[in-house]
């Protein structure tokens, strides 16, 4: 409890004291107390985090002047349980610190994607090389129409399965499809600070994980108690689609494997362009073998479990590799073709 609630607890008690009697404001004070504890389990201080250069801790943003904070990548700390009275809440303050609705996104994706494929069956979408050319003359459409009464269409994951094409929802899209731009592809819920969960909290937490999911936002709970741990697995929370491998022991374990996993994919990324490519003027085999291992930002490594720390790996040849990809094939932003 901080200095302005046990002032406040003091003063209420005081004055109870003094115009109900000496029994009547005890008892007074004391209920006033409880009830500060229910609102401060309802209304929790939520926070982002963010790291301290050169350590593996990680703070509040508000507090430190020199602290980093990778792009991408949010860290949300929640100091209280979640239960019944606050799920709500937490998950208001969680859409707050993505800065974005998930469930709102997710919608408008798949609107624009139902747009694409009406396009698509009236043959007013020319399939390039370099990316597809809309020949519609009316673009623009009521979203009255397109809703068409079929909202929890709109709330089922994403499947572009059946397109020629993939889509790019990050990109620069044609006038007429409009969808947010998110730019995190990470979330870390600090679990440090839940002591337990009921079943109204682990059906609202699963619920939102499973919103951010379907856009394509990873969602990792970090240092989480072994006894809520084993509560949730005995509760079925973990199925297909959230599995027990983003449980971290730290946040910064949690960090370390979103930087390692997103250097890989952006390897993977690059490769494949440069396969695609037919007449280029770099050798990619020479450039890709230009790697090095930079100086590591984080000086620890964890003395337990299997997760083996690894030093940050930059690849050099990146910024040459789509410098020279973007200059060969010069695509369309928002999608790729795929060529048969």
């Amino acid at each position: 409890m901080c200095e302005t609630d046990l002032t406040l607890v003091w003063v209420v008690t005081f004055l109870a004291a003094v115009l109900l009697g000496l029994d009547l404001g005890l008892a007074a004070g004391v209920g006033f107390e409880l009830l500060t504890v229910v609102f401060r389990a309802q209304f929790p201080k939520c926070s982002q985090v963010a790291n301290i250069g050169g350590t593996d801790i990680y703070r509040n943003r508000k507090d430190y002047k020199n602290i980093y904070q990778h792009h991408g990548i949010k860290i949300f700390r929640c100091p209280s349980p979640i239960f019944f009275a606050n799920i709500d809440f937490f998950k208001d303050k969680l859409i707050t610190a993505a800065g974005f609705n998930p469930l709102r996104v997710l919608r408008k994706r798949n609107k624009a994607l139902r747009k694409i494929k009406k396009l698509i069956s009236k043959g007013e979408l020319q399939i390039l090389p370099k990316g597809i050319i809309s020949t519609s003359g009316n673009q623009y459409e009521s979203e009255e129409e397109l809703d068409n009464n079929r909202i929890e269409e709109l709330d089922q994951p994403i499947n572009t399965s059946d397109l020629p094409f993939a889509i790019d929802w990050n990109s620069d899209l044609p006038d007429h499809l409009r969808v947010p731009k998110i730019d995190v592809h990470s979330l870390i819920i600090d679990f440090g600070a839940v002591s337990f969960l009921d079943m109204s909290g682990m059906k609202g937490l699963k619920s939102i994980m499973k919103d951010f999911l379907k856009v394509d936002v990873a969602v990792y709970i970090a240092g989480i108690d072994n006894n809520v741990l084993e509560k949730l697995i005995k509760c079925g929370f973990f199925d297909d689609d959230i599995t027990t491998s983003i449980i971290f022991l730290t946040i910064h374990d949690a960090v370390l494997h979103v930087l390692e996993m997103k250097s890989l994919e952006s390897f993977d990324k690059l490769k494949e362009a440069q396969e695609d490519v037919k007449e280029t003027k770099f050798d990619a085999k020479e450039n890709l073998n230009r790697l090095v291992i930079m100086n590591n930002d984080y000086n620890y490594m964890p003395a337990q479990g299997n997760l083996a720390l690894r030093s940050r790996v930059l690849w050099r040849a990146e910024n040459e590799l789509q410098s020279n990809i973007a200059a060969s094939m010069q695509p369309a932003d928002w999608c790729t073709t795929v060529i048969a």
